[in-house]
């Protein structure tokens, strides 16, 4: 966190990022305390969404977003291809049982294990230390995520190949291959809010298994080691030497997640194939008065199982878009301290117009 040259700066309750800056074992306690939560949410809302869903309603009119999820991805169906529920409250539960475990995680981290993990016992566990400045314990601890996110784009495309996922085009689910198609891939970097094919969208996520384990393995490798350092010599700066701290690698988080939130709001909006129809309702028209939001085109006001009037598609798409912009607003408040901008003299600067105005 920014101190302004401050080594004795200390910060309140709520400021809970500073009380683990720069203590991993802290670090590592708040991430499974919080996946704890993330858990709990998913299966106590499943269950709430199984219990008052109306079959006679479309899923789409209905406040049924995590039902939606489960149905896209071939979640629910009975062996005649129709949507029952079937499964879904085992998964449910399966979230709610692995709550407890990342929540235990968490209190051991919390309580019983080291601090840091530079003090930890364990050699490997050591490796895992925050060093914000120094780029090879960046690296490292960089590579590790990007090999964890490879094998879920790795495990979809295989759930899509060997299980299968819902295609609104023949609206049965299906067995999906990936299409791997290289000059594809490039192009739907333009046009990825218009696809109409699961083989492609399966095809970019076996392209990003591939792309994050590799560089994943690369960044765990090279930044455990002195291989960088020796070849780049000064190009090391490259590597955020200069320019990583805690404060701005908590920036770049929220950029990333900001982004992805903004994209997903666009393509919930307008696409059926990944978002169908049946799952998620109608899609959306785009208006703007003082920023951009979506409108349902049908009129669901009368129906009191939807989002107070509201498709699961409009709530979706207006959430995501404005959590996104709310992200990208602290990814600037925090980029913008870690680079040295002190908030604190604006306030000031604020204060002594005001008592000069007044003495005016």
């Amino acid at each position: 966190m920014q101190t302004y040259g401050n080594p004795d700066v200390t910060y309140g309750w709520w400021a809970g990022n500073s009380g683990v800056t720069n203590r991993s074992g802290k670090f590592i306690a708040a991430h499974a305390a919080h996946t704890g939560l993330i858990a709990f949410a998913a299966g106590g809302a499943t269950l709430w969404e199984l219990a008052r869903f109306d079959p006679s309603v479309p899923m789409g009119h209905q406040s049924s977003i995590f039902l939606a999820h489960l149905a896209s991805i071939g979640i629910g169906f009975d062996e005649a291809g129709v949507w029952t529920g079937a499964g879904v409250a085992s998964i449910a539960i399966v979230h709610l049982v692995a709550s407890m475990v990342y929540g235990g995680g968490g209190l051991l981290h919390s309580l019983l294990f080291p601090g840091d993990m530079q003090d930890s016992n364990v050699a490997q566990a050591r490796k895992f230390k925050l060093e914000w400045n120094n780029p090879d314990n960046q690296t490292f601890i960089l590579g590790h995520h990007l090999m964890l996110f490879g094998l879920a784009c790795a495990w979809f495309v295989e759930w899509a190949r060997i299980h299968g996922i819902y295609d609104p085009a023949i609206g049965a689910v299906r067995q999906v291959n990936y299409n791997l198609d290289l000059s594809m891939i490039w192009q739907r970097q333009f046009d990825f809010l218009s696809i109409d094919s699961l083989e492609d969208v399966m095809g970019g996520h076996a392209f990003l298994a591939f792309v994050e384990i590799t560089g994943g393995a690369f960044h765990a490798v090279a930044g455990s080691t002195s291989w960088e350092d020796k070849r780049l010599g000064e190009w090391s700066k490259f590597k955020g030497s200069e320019l990583l701290s805690a404060e701005a690698i908590l920036s770049f988080s929220l950029a990333g997640i900001g982004w992805m939130a903004i994209v997903a709001a666009f393509w919930c909006a307008t696409n059926t194939t990944v978002y169908p129809e049946a799952f998620y309702g109608e899609p959306l028209e785009l208006k703007f008065v003082v920023s951009p939001f979506w409108v349902d085109t049908v009129d669901l006001s009368g129906s009191g199982a939807a989002f107070w009037g509201h498709t699961t598609r409009a709530a979706l798409s207006n959430v995501h878009y404005y959590l996104g912009f709310f992200f990208i607003q602290g990814h600037l408040w925090h980029a913008l301290r870690a680079l040295g901008f002190d908030f604190s003299k604006v306030r000031g600067a604020i204060g002594n117009d005001s008592e000069a105005r007044v003495s005016a």
